[in-house]
């Protein structure tokens, strides 16, 4: 892959810089290309070169974290369950006001696909293939990686009056009385 010319790398970030500020200050929900045009001063041509529209911007910034995550879990193959949780629920620690304005949000509902597939899928690589599970696998991820994003939501949210490790850890033993 070749090198990306600095103009354009210098555009993305400030589209993406003044997209994630505004993110956290008005929500999704109220942020327009309009405004991110104006806050960033760039032109509509220069974010429509990069961009679709706010969503396809925030469908790239989601796709960054979730490749983030991955790197995260491949990383924590090495390290126990608690401590790879604690490592995990730690990214979104440090990302907390990002996600907090995802979560809040009715209009980024993309956002929780992704998240919830590539839990999902995170989930999948730890069951056994040969565990007996009585109910199809599908609704048993399902209802993991749902139960995983409410618990991280509550988290990011602020809902839940805990620190990371304890929550971290009360997770896997959730994960290790069902798996």
């Amino acid at each position: 892959m070749g090198k990306i010319d600095r103009r354009i790398l210098k555009s993305r970030q400030a589209i993406q810089l003044t997209f994630l500020q505004m993110l956290v200050t008005d929500g999704f929900d109220g942020i327009t290309v309009k405004n991110i045009t104006e806050t960033a001063n760039i032109s509509r041509k220069t974010f429509y070169l990069h961009y679709l529209d706010k969503y396809d911007l925030l469908d790239k910034i989601v796709d960054d974290h979730i490749a983030q995550l991955r790197e995260i879990c491949d990383q924590k193959q090495d390290k126990g369950i608690i401590e790879g949780s604690i490592l995990w629920f730690a990214y979104f620690e440090e990302h907390k006001s990002f996600f907090a304005a995802l979560f809040k949000s009715q209009g980024a509902s993309s956002f929780r696909k992704k998240l919830l597939s590539f839990t999902m899928g995170e989930i999948n690589k730890k069951l056994n293939e040969d565990s007996h599970l009585i109910i199809d696998r599908h609704i048993f991820l399902k209802f993991l990686g749902t139960a995983t994003l409410g618990v991280l939501e509550s988290y990011v949210l602020e809902e839940v009056d805990s620190d990371i490790e304890s929550v971290a850890k009360q997770v896997v033993q959730l994960y290790e009385k069902h798996i």
